[in-house]
Order: structure tokens, then C-alpha cells, then sequence
């Protein structure tokens, strides 16, 4: 057997150990020494040393544990809370008005932590009973939420762009930059697609009664005011010095930590339990994110040794597709992906496997790993799996499965439009790095 057949094997054996639910660290670190050990010997040994020192090494990855914390505390703080309520009271007048104030409050929280569950879940919890109470369309209620609590997938500080990073070679700078765009294009598309169903069918989404409304303009600004300020400033502190060029992503990362940490204690939040929790939630998803990206980086070592990668990129090119043929071929494999997995695995094996075909095609990694962002988004939006559909249902039991699902199509196929004008326009994610980086 050739060691390019014997890649494919491995591969397969991977998807198979995926499938059946085997931990997919161990078997990536299993496979990688069992088929490095068959087809080239005793040196795989020193290539998994050698990766998990790179790994544990690589001061960039410090980042994600820093990004993480932040964004645990600032969820105990009760600022999305207050986010809400704000801009809840500063648009009650205007049909749809809750649908902004969810999809404007998903956007700024996306800004301070990349979690996606638990900002699907806080939005769930605080606007989901509101919505409902104020006679807003359950589908377009579900919908909203959940499209716009995976914006934390795509608008920086993500922590899927932190890791994404190091993995293909490509500055996370340029990650996050790149980034804000098409995710402030998304968050848009969102609110004028909730704002023209409103104003078409009010009762989608009628304006709050004169009794929810701020009983003076006093209330409205204090709420905004403590609200939105010190979150805004916190998210303009750790990306404006990030893109500015004032701090590296670690650096920024640990000054947003604290920052939250700041304004935990302002707000009476803090707790030695709380501080607990976030530090062990933190330590937990920190530590599976190392142990899959050591285990990647040896599979995708000894997968590229064996020359698959290789055969599988010149394969391709041989049958002189359309570049672009390739390019959505390989997008709607990830699509597709996403699903059943988290964004973590697809990231750590899936890039890295495809990059050689990529770059042979010519196309830039810089467009092309924000087009992944944007699609692993998407996937959350898609049934059958549909994952911030369960986490919706969870906090909103009273919620049918069937209308939640039928809410997240609706903002699927507004995704599916972002993503195509990414497709059509790469200037969409190329502009910004230009400007700041040349």
C-alpha cells in the first residue's frame, strides 16, 4: 500500500472514530501515531513532542483562555441584561422593536465573547418571555435569537478566529479585521429583514404598549447609559488596541479579562463562587481546545508526510474545474460538517487538509478562512441538528421545536444571502485588513 493510500485509510478511520462517538483529541493523537508509526517508522514520536511543545509554546493561543474568561464573567455581570433593557425602552415606539433590541444587544455581546451557547441561552432567558408577552410572532422571536447568538462566532474577539489563526498561518489580526465586516453585514440583513416583515404584518411584532415604555427620558438615558457605555468602552479598549496595533491579542485579551472583571464588582455581581465558576468553566474549554489542537496538529503532520494532501490537491486541479467550483465544493463540505460537529474539530482537521488545495488554486487564505466562519455559522441555523435551536427550546420550553425550527430557516437563508455577497465581494473581508495592515 502507498503511504498516500495509506492518509486516505487514516482519514477514513477518523470520520469512522468521529461517527461512533470516540473522543476526537485521543483519536486524533491515536491515528497519528499508529499509521505515522506504519508508514514512516519511530519519528512520529518526536513529531508529537515536537507539536505539543509548538502548541503549549505559542504565546498567541494564551489568548483563548484570557478571551473565554471575559466573556464568563461579563455573562455573570448581567450586562446583556441590562443591554436589552435599554434598547428595549429607546425603541419601544417602533414596530419590531424587540427583535433590534435582541439582534443590537447579540452584536455587542458578540463583540465581548465568542461563546455562542451562552449567549443563544442569556437571550433566550431574558427576551424570549418578553417577546412573547408583547404578542412578537414566536418563529421570528426564535429565529432572531438564535441568529443572532451565533454572531459570536464571526465578530471579533471570536475565539474560533484565535485558534483558526495559528492553524493556517495567517495573523489574527488580519483574522479579526477581516471579520468585522460581513459580521456587522449579518447583523444588518437580520434587523431589516425583522423590521420589513414587522412593518408589512404589525402583528409580527407590534410596538410595546405606553405602559412598558420608559416613564421618562431620564430612565431611558440612565438605562442606556449603564447599559451600553461600559461595554462599548470595554469592546473599543480590546479591539481598538488589538487593530490599532497598540496590543498584541494576548495582551488585549488580558486587559478585557480585567476589564470584566471591573465592572463585575461595579455592578454588584461578584461572587467567590461566581469568580469559581467562570475560572473553572474557563480551564475546562481552554484545555479541550489544547488537547484537540496538539492532537490536530500531529494528525495533520502525519497525514501531509504521507503525501495525501498533496495527491488529494493535484487530484483536483488535475480535473480543471472552475476555481470557484472548487472553492463552494469545498464550503458546502464544511456546511455540511457542521452539523454534527462543533466548530472545533472542523477547524483543527478539516482547514488544515483542504489549505494546500487553496492556496494551489490561488485563492487568498484570508477571504477564504472568513467564508468558513461564516458558513460553520450558518450550520448552526440548519436542521436537522440545529444546536441553538435545543438551547432555545431548553429555556423556553413552552416554545414548539417545530416553530423554533421554522423561525431559524427563515434567518438561514438571510445568512445564506450574506454569505453570497461575501462570495461575490470579497472586498467585503479583504477591505479593512488593507486599510489597517496594507
Amino acid at each position: 500500500m502507498s503511504s498516500e493510500t495509506l492518509g486516505l485509510v487514516s482519514l477514513a478511520a477518523l470520520f469512522i472514530g468521529i461517527c461512533v462517538g470516540f473522543p476526537i483529541s485521543f483519536t486524533l493523537i491515536f491515528l497519528g501515531i499508529v499509521f505515522g508509526v506504519i508508514g514512516f517508522g519511530a519519528p512520529v514520536f518526536y513529531l508529537m513532542v515536537l507539536h505539543a511543545f509548538q502548541v503549549m509554546s505559542e504565546p498567541l493561543f494564551a489568548a483563548v483562555p484570557l478571551f473565554l474568561f471575559m466573556g464568563y464573567l461579563l455573562e455573570q455581570a448581567g450586562l446583556m441584561n441590562r443591554l436589552f433593557n435599554g434598547f428595549r425602552l429607546l425603541l419601544a415606539g417602533i414596530r419590531g422593536s424587540l427583535y433590534i433590541a435582541v439582534l443590537a444587544t447579540a452584536t455587542l455581546f458578540a463583540a465581548a465573547t465568542g461563546v455562542v451557547g451562552a449567549s443563544v441561552t442569556i437571550l433566550g432567558v431574558m427576551a424570549g418571555p418578553v417577546m412573547e408577552k408583547s404578542g412578537y410572532s414566536i418563529r421570528l422571536s426564535a429565529g432572531a435569537i438564535a441568529a443572532g447568538g451565533t454572531l459570536g462566532m464571526l465578530i471579533p474577539p471570536s475565539v474560533m478566529l484565535v485558534v483558526m489563526g495559528p492553524i493556517v498561518g495567517v495573523p489574527i489580526t488580519d483574522l479579526f479585521a477581516a471579520a468585522v465586516m460581513p459580521g456587522l453585514v449579518l447583523a444588518g440583513l437580520y434587523t431589516a429583514y425583522a423590521l420589513v416583515r414587522s412593518y408589512i404584518n404589525p402583528a409580527l411584532g407590534p410596538a410595546l404598549p405606553v405602559e412598558e415604555r420608559a416613564k421618562s427620558v431620564l430612565e431611558m438615558v440612565r438605562e442606556l447609559f449603564f447599559g451600553i457605555i461600559p461595554l462599548a468602552v470595554l469592546i473599543l479598549a480590546v479591539l481598538g488596541s488589538i487593530l490599532g496595533g497598540l496590543a498584541t491579542p494576548t495582551d488585549a485579551a488580558a486587559m478585557g479579562a480585567f476589564g470584566a472583571f471591573v465592572l463585575t464588582v461595579l455592578y454588584r455581581r461578584f461572587t467567590l463562587e461566581g469568580l469559581k465558576q467562570a475560572a473553572y468553566r474557563t480551564i475546562i474549554t481552554s484545555s479541550m481546545v489544547s488537547i484537540l489542537v496538539v492532537g490536530s496538529n500531529l494528525y495533520s503532520a502525519v497525514f501531509s508526510r504521507l503525501g495525501t494532501a498533496t495527491m488529494i490537491a493535484e487530484s483536483l486541479l488535475g480535473l480543471n474545474f472552475n476555481p470557484m467550483v472548487i472553492l463552494l465544493t469545498l464550503l458546502g463540505f464544511i456546511f455540511v460538517l457542521g452539523w454534527p460537529l462543533e466548530w472545533v474539530p472542523i477547524v483543527i482537521i478539516i482547514v488544515p487538509i483542504v489549505l494546500p488545495l487553496v492556496k494551489a488554486l490561488g485563492i487568498d487564505i484570508l477571504w477564504f478562512c472568513t467564508l468558513v466562519a461564516v458558513c460553520l455559522q450558518t450550520a448552526w441555523l440548519s436542521p436537522p441538528v440545529a444546536l441553538s435551536a435545543y438551547y432555545i427550546k431548553g429555556v423556553v420550553p413552552n416554545w414548539e421545536l417545530s416553530d423554533i425550527y421554522a423561525g431559524m430557516i427563515q434567518f438561514m437563508l438571510i445568512q445564506l444571502i450574506g454569505l453570497s455577497c461575501l462570495l461575490m465581494f470579497p472586498q467585503l473581508a479583504l477591505w479593512l485588513p488593507e486599510v489597517l495592515f496594507g
